[in-house]
């Protein structure tokens, strides 16, 4: 007989780990004791070495779903072995190095036990177990019990107890354990503070009534699992429209929830890589292609929904999800059509978790309310993904994927502890430790005052939650990102080092990192094409080819500046982008002289030209950019795309792009592209666009359709970045060429560039678990700052 203390590091706390352990023990005829602490968990076991093993090994195989072992040490226990049974121990405090679990949507047994009427769960708002249910969203400490959760305030019926205390049950030690005696309740309230009464519907309860009342085209505000939703019929274009208006979120998608995949499918593609995503216990919003009309048939008799144009306006793709709480499937199972459930807020400030924030915030908004008396700990947004040649992509990082460990690449072993910021929009901050980054949940853009003092927040809760004491600070570059100020203030106050990263630097690191790239690989050609960085030179730079590896870049090409008037004006009206490039381009004569009958000129005419070519002259608040983000922009409103003005960065580009037939620019071989051409700006190459919009001009002049010119750009843009990457691969020694940066968000020409470039034989690295934009910032910044620290 020998004894073991088997370590057991990675995703294994409230996730169901100790009783698979204690089972696995008794089936392998081992005595001992299990137990969570702040490493991740801890196993003695006594038996024969055989039976040890065979352990091991049945532990790995049968882990259970939301588990995951990043670690498992054995070593010879050397104590005194008091156990004649294996038994699951009390859980003890000590140094945090587990993981914590992301929430994880309904699992199927919960989702039967809630609509089976002899289950004692039977239309329980709150119903989860080891396997499903509420975890980053409730926690307050470490370990990952119930009195370190917001469900300490719920103590445990008879019944539920006997379950928690079952080993052989599911809910066996589920922290959020609860039922209708015992748990959280739901209650519905009117928004106008007037009473609702049971006569007002035909309903079974408060939460079934939520189905009727939008089905009666009312708003109705939802406390869900990590913040509040508005919701509404989402094939009702006033109910849109209103909730549009009320929210002043006047352009950006709403995202969709339908009852299952079949309701989907009416109105959406999915294959088989997304409906796994919709499905998964991530349950994230999936960008599927729109169908067009969809039929449903009720009563059989033919009925038919079209979602409302107003739901994502120039959009060609609808974000959809699956109900991922009992309380959306609740409310969810007469609603034969999709509803609307967008973030429970004004435009651009957090989502609201309380209920009396809710009420004074979401008042204005919301007809009715749906609340519960579970508080919400951690603000945790809807992640958002999308499948592009077989691979995911992820574009917002929150949901069932953070606070989930990243496992770093070889060479990353044994790293200082790192806190690295992250950007101004689309932040997250990034912890490293040991052999792992955390990256924090989806936070939004730092320039809205209540996402600036939601970041504050939550990274206060990380460095507690996870006892993280870093020991140097990351930061982007830019001078007025308010992370950056933060960073420096954290850093002053600690006495502790910092670290300014370039901004495309880390975008290429980040990729790298994500795609297990060794620390000391030979340098990438990383492709950066976002809106805007920071660059060393202390220009702004958003179109660059750097040859990088972790420690250090050289800048080889760039796209050629472009002037942006008024600063971050340029953003949100595009026809300043048009102007600026027909003017560095030396065409805005020609626009006079030759092309003085086109829309975009004749607009342009009316803006005060003169005083903006000034501004252009002098560098007033317009200074140069190589931002490919911008080039969108510019040709989006050429062509008459919102043109005039925006509400979000990046609306005129993604509604270019929606125009692009996939079909005939993949297969129309005599499809004309538009030319670009290479020079030369301070010794490296330089993208110059002049030649594409002489043929642009003219294809408008031509009349030529909107949907042929943004082909023959996004073609032709492809084409440009497979040249220069060629004569870049010709005078470099390259083994792997790196897109990353926000503008290969889009997936026209993400899959152009990609393909071309593995024809070529090239080895492309792009993203898939953190985003390609701002949001994976933070990680770049981090394994930079460590493979800096290391040399």
């Amino acid at each position: 007989m020998v004894a073991e203390e088997i370590r057991v590091r990675g995703t294994v706390q409230g996730v169901g780990f100790r009783p698979t352990v204690y089972r696995i023990a008794k089936v392998c005829g081992l005595s001992g004791d299990v137990c969570n602490d702040g490493g991740g968990v801890l196993i003695r076991v006594s038996g024969s070495e055989e039976a040890i093993t065979e352990f091991v090994t049945k532990l790995q195989r049968e882990c259970p779903p939301l588990a995951k072992i990043t670690e498992l040490i054995r070593t010879p226990y050397k104590g005194e072995f008091n156990f004649d049974n294996f038994v699951i121990s009390t859980s003890v405090n000590s140094a945090i190095k587990t993981e914590i679990a992301p929430d994880a949507a309904t699992c199927p047994q919960c989702q039967k036990e809630i609509f089976d009427p002899f289950s004692r769960f039977y239309r329980y708002p709150f119903t989860n177990c080891t396997h499903c249910g509420p975890r980053l969203s409730i926690i307050r400490a470490i370990p990952y019990d119930r009195c370190n959760t917001s469900m300490s305030a719920f103590v445990m019926c008879s019944e539920c107890a006997k379950e928690y205390h079952d080993v052989e049950n599911r809910r066996f030690h589920a922290q959020p354990v609860a039922c209708h005696a015992c748990g959280a309740s739901a209650w519905l309230e009117r928004a106008d503070g007037k009473a609702v009464t049971a006569s007002m519907f035909s309903m079974l309860d408060d939460v079934d009534a939520v189905c009727t009342l939008l089905q009666r085209g009312e708003i109705v505000a939802i406390k869900g699992l990590g913040g509040f939703h508005l919701a509404c019929d989402a094939t009702q274009e006033i109910a849109v429209e209103k909730l549009r208006y009320r929210k002043r979120r006047y352009h950006k998608p709403f995202a969709l929830m339908a009852r299952d995949i079949e309701v989907i499918e009416r109105y959406c593609n999915v294959n088989s890589k997304e409906k796994e995503l919709l499905t998964s216990p991530a349950a994230s919003i999936v960008l599927l292609q729109k169908r067009g009309l969809g039929i449903e048939t009720e009563n059989k008799s033919s009925v038919n929904f079209k979602i409302a144009v107003s739901v994502a306006p120039g959009q060609n793709s609808l974000g959809f999800m699956l109900p991922y709480t009992p309380l959306h499937h609740l409310i969810l199972r007469r609603m034969n059509r999709p509803i609307v459930l967008t973030s429970g807020n004004i435009s651009d400030e957090p989502q609201c978790i309380d209920n009396d924030e809710a009420r004074e915030k979401l008042g204005a908004i919301a007809d009715y309310f749906i609340l519960h008396n579970r508080d919400i700990i951690n603000r945790v947004d809807d992640s958002v993904v999308q499948v592009v040649g077989e691979k995911v992509q992820t574009i917002r990082r929150a949901r069932g994927y953070a606070p989930a460990a990243i496992s770093l690449p070889p060479g990353f072993e044994n790293v200082p502890s790192i806190l690295a910021m992250g950007s101004e929009l689309k932040n997250t901050f990034c912890l490293l430790r040991g052999k792992e980054a955390i990256l924090s949940q989806h936070l939004g853009d730092l320039e809205n005052g209540g996402v600036f003092h939601s970041y504050q927040e939550t990274l206060n809760l990380y460095l507690n939650l996870f006892e993280h004491e870093p020991e140097i600070i990351a930061i982007d570059k830019h001078p007025e990102y308010l992370s950056s100020k933060i960073g420096k203030e954290f850093a002053d106050r600690n006495k502790l080092k910092i670290n300014q990263i370039q901004h495309h630097h880390a975008h290429i690191a980040a990729c790298m990192a994500e795609n297990n790239i060794p620390l000391d690989s030979p340098p990438v050609l990383g492709i950066a094409l976002d809106g805007l960085g920071y660059g060393e030179d202390g220009n702004l730079w958003g179109g660059e080819f750097l040859l990088a590896d972790y420690r250090k870049f050289q800048r080889l090409a760039t796209f050629k500046p472009v002037a942006m008037i008024g600063g971050e004006q340029a953003i949100y009206q595009p026809w300043r982008n048009t102007y600026a490039q027909l003017i560095v381009a030396n065409l805005w004569d020609d626009c006079q002289e030759k092309y003085a009958d086109l829309e975009i000129v004749q607009f342009l005419n009316n803006k005060p030209i003169k005083l903006l070519k000034q501004l252009i002259d002098k560098r007033i608040n317009s200074l140069p950019a190589s931002s490919v983000g911008r080039l969108f922009d510019a040709v989006a409103a050429a062509i008459g795309i919102y043109r005039d003005e925006c509400s979000y960065e990046g609306q005129a580009a993604i509604a270019m792009e929606a125009l692009v037939n996939v079909n005939s620019l993949n297969n129309d071989k005599e499809m004309l592209i538009y030319p670009f051409e290479f020079s030369f700006l301070d010794s490296i190459y330089c993208i110059d666009p002049r030649p594409m919009w002489q043929a642009l001009l003219h294809d408008l002049q031509q009349q030529i359709p909107k949907a042929v010119i943004a082909g023959k750009f996004h073609k032709g843009l492809a084409n440009t970045i497979l040249e220069m990457t060629k004569l870049l691969c010709q005078e470099n020694v390259i083994h792997h060429v790196v897109l990353t940066g926000g503008v290969f968000q889009n997936c026209v020409l993400l899959e152009l560039v990609r393909k071309s470039l593995e024809t070529l034989g090239i080895k492309v690295l792009t993203h898939s678990l953190v985003p390609a934009n701002d949001g994976g910032l933070s990680l770049g910044q981090a394994v930079i700052t460590a493979a800096q620290l290391r040399r």
